[in-house]
């Protein structure tokens, strides 16, 4: 027997650091397949759309103002975070519940490469959820009535909520590879940041937590918010990319890599806590800016039909919307009333802030009417409202007054043209009733009602006597004069009066 030598050619070798990085890209996205199409992410995201259709659709009665709706995109992603933190970590400690973890010895891939692979697997979960905010706010941003800025920041907020909480998944199943502990870190994050226990208040704590979505009843212009948006948004980053590398660093990565990621993005995490925390607080300039808005803003004013409408140079194009309703309510009135050029403006009470609920107090200027920010829904008879008690009684100081017979003509006004009269009556009173005595909003002052004008006005409004319409143009001089009572106004008007008479008339 004879031996033959054969000799081999020896392989070309890809170098080892290639050979990972394209050995940790491929697991990443094998795990981000499964990540995203586990069932509790699937459920989430779907929950998640749904919501969006849901409340998009009649959000801001159709008239959103873009600086609240981006931060209106902040809460829910939450949940998809909730649900791809659960995914991330059961996903990290799967090799250890499937006693398959020695088999990996035999891999290119050291543990603290899988654990990148991992953090790596939440990127196109927190993609989804920024299509699904640039839908939202995309959406609103479409709507005719929209006005305002939105902030890329703010709208950061969601896909970075979701990155850092996925991230927070791979550390815990690494810390603890327990398929347990992920379960009871849902829970207590969901009393936290979902369930209302943790901060509410717009502080430098508060602010610690992935999303702060403070909305308030007005909304104020884009340059008076004062958000930290952009620092917390690098805050959101840092703290991802940090909890990331931590991750890497527990399983055991050592390297320059590992240590100088971990070094950078704890810079970046405290850098953006420590100035969003600052940021906080108003700066001088932008407390003097909130005052001059407050006091005498700069007021961008428009002609429509002979009346003046001024507002604040976001909200200039709803000035039309204004003048529509304005004419509708002239056009029921009479007298010298029936085309009275009045003064619409737009007023604020930004000294504190968003997110609080600060009262406008009444014009004694004659024939001045105030609008807010807010339009749309309850917003519309309220001004008409408003409208209405300057054609009466002048101002709206005087208007807030009204105790006689005048506020049932100024009832009729405001709500006679709308095209669900009665429901219009519902949603301008305080109490939502169509009975008794109410308080009527307004965009200052409020209005009141006895219960005698309420029975009054829903005669008038229920089935109103052929030419009402009519009477009041012809009997406007005494529908309007100081002191009327509510039972001559009824009988001018065709219908029967109150059964007693009012409290303030006696």
């Amino acid at each position: 027997m004879s031996a033959v030598a054969v000799e081999e050619s020896a392989p070309v070798q890809t170098p080892l650091h290639d050979r990972g990085a394209r050995a940790v890209l491929a697991l990443a996205r094998f795990e981000a397949r499964r990540l995203v199409l586990s069932i509790p992410v699937v459920i989430a995201f779907v929950a998640y759309v749904a919501w969006i259709v849901w409340r998009t659709r009649d959000s801001w009665d159709g008239y959103p103002v873009l600086q609240d709706a981006d931060r209106a995109t902040q809460s829910m992603p939450m949940l998809v975070g909730l649900a791809v933190l659960l995914c991330a970590a059961r996903a990290v400690v799967r090799s250890e519940r499937h006693g398959t973890e020695p088999h990996f010895a035999t891999l290119v891939l050291q543990p603290w490469r899988r654990t990148a692979a991992h953090a790596l697997s939440v990127v196109p979960a927190a993609l989804l959820t920024a299509a699904c905010v640039a839908g939202q706010f995309g959406w609103e941003a479409l709507k005719p009535g929209a006005v305002g800025h939105g902030s890329p920041a703010e709208l950061a907020v969601g896909p970075l909520t979701v990155l850092a909480f996925g991230t927070l998944g791979v550390l815990l199943g690494r810390l603890t590879m327990s398929a347990f502990a992920a379960p009871l870190l849902v829970v207590v994050l969901l009393f936290v940041f979902v369930l209302g226990t943790g901060p509410s208040e717009e502080s430098g704590l508060s602010w610690l937590a992935p999303a702060v979505p403070v909305i308030g009843p007005d909304s104020l212009p884009s340059d008076l918010l004062g958000r930290p948006a952009a620092w917390h948004a690098l805050y959101l980053a840092g703290a991802a990319l940090c909890i990331a590398f931590l991750a890497m660093a527990v399983a055991g990565g050592r390297g320059t890599f590992v240590r100088a990621g971990l070094a950078l993005s704890l810079a970046a995490a405290v850098t953006g806590g420590v100035l969003q925390a600052r940021g906080v607080t108003p700066s001088p300039e932008l407390t003097a800016a909130r005052e001059h808005a407050s006091a005498d803003p700069d007021l961008t004013c428009a002609e429509h039909g002979g009346s003046t409408y001024c507002a604040l140079p976001e909200w200039a194009p709803r000035t039309g919307a204004w003048a529509e309703v304005v004419d509708r309510v002239q056009a029921v009135a009479g007298g010298s009333a029936h085309d009275r050029p009045l003064v619409v403006r737009q007023r604020i009470d930004a000294r504190y802030g968003p997110g609080t609920d600060a009262s406008i107090p009444a014009s004694t200027e004659p024939h001045r009417v105030t609008v807010g920010t807010a339009w749309g829904g309850n917003r519309v008879p309220e001004f008409s409202s408003a409208v209405a008690a300057v054609l009466v009684a002048g101002t709206e100081a005087a208007g807030s007054e009204l105790c006689d017979g005048r506020m049932v003509t100024v009832m009729w006004l405001s709500l006679s043209w709308q095209d669900d009269p009665m429901d219009a009556l519902r949603r301008v009173r305080l109490d939502d009733s169509v009975t008794g005595s109410a308080i009527v909003l307004s965009p200052t002052d409020p209005l009141s009602m006895t219960e005698g004008q309420t029975d009054v006005v829903r005669r008038l409004l229920e089935n109103p006597p052929a030419g009402t319409g009519a009477r009041v143009k012809k009997h406007w001089a005494e529908l309007t004069a100081p002191g009327v009572t509510t039972a001559r106004v009824a009988e001018l008007l065709g219908v029967p009066g109150p059964k007693k008479a009012d409290t303030c008339e006696d």
